[in-house]
């Protein structure tokens, strides 16, 4: 694993900013911008997988990141949910749930690898920067 210099660096990072702008371009149309409720709670979600990821790794220790990134796990199954919500009152298609769901597994699947490299890791206590 090539070394982590800031938190932009981290895959997991990208791809919940990937999902995050897909979550917003979806979140703007039709009937799902009416509906204020789950936009702004899918929304939140999805910003929070990037914004505790970014916060965890630049408190330092690697035991307060795996927290931070724990959170972010549990952020992505929010987004999870909230898309069958939004299938189920069809503001979006199967095609686009789809395609969602499986980018939010993907950054989950990333975070839990990067949580289980971090707890193996010789780095126990120790700055990333």
């Amino acid at each position: 694993m090539s070394k982590i210099q800031k938190f932009e660096d981290i895959l997991a990072w990208q791809k919940a900013r990937e999902l995050t702008r897909e979550i917003y371009v979806h979140a703007k149309a039709g009937l799902f911008a009416k509906d204020f409720g789950l936009r702004d709670q899918i929304q939140r979600a999805a910003v929070s997988i990037m914004g505790n990821v970014a916060e965890g790794f630049d408190r330092g220790g690697d035991k307060e990141f795996i927290q931070f990134l724990s959170i972010s796990k549990g952020s992505c199954g929010e987004v999870k949910s909230h898309l069958y919500v939004a299938l189920d009152q069809q503001y979006v298609d199967a095609t686009q749930f789809n395609l969602l769901y499986n980018s939010a597994d993907e950054v989950g699947r990333l975070l839990a690898g990067f949580m289980s490299y971090l707890k193996q890791s010789d780095l126990r206590g120790r700055k990333f920067k």
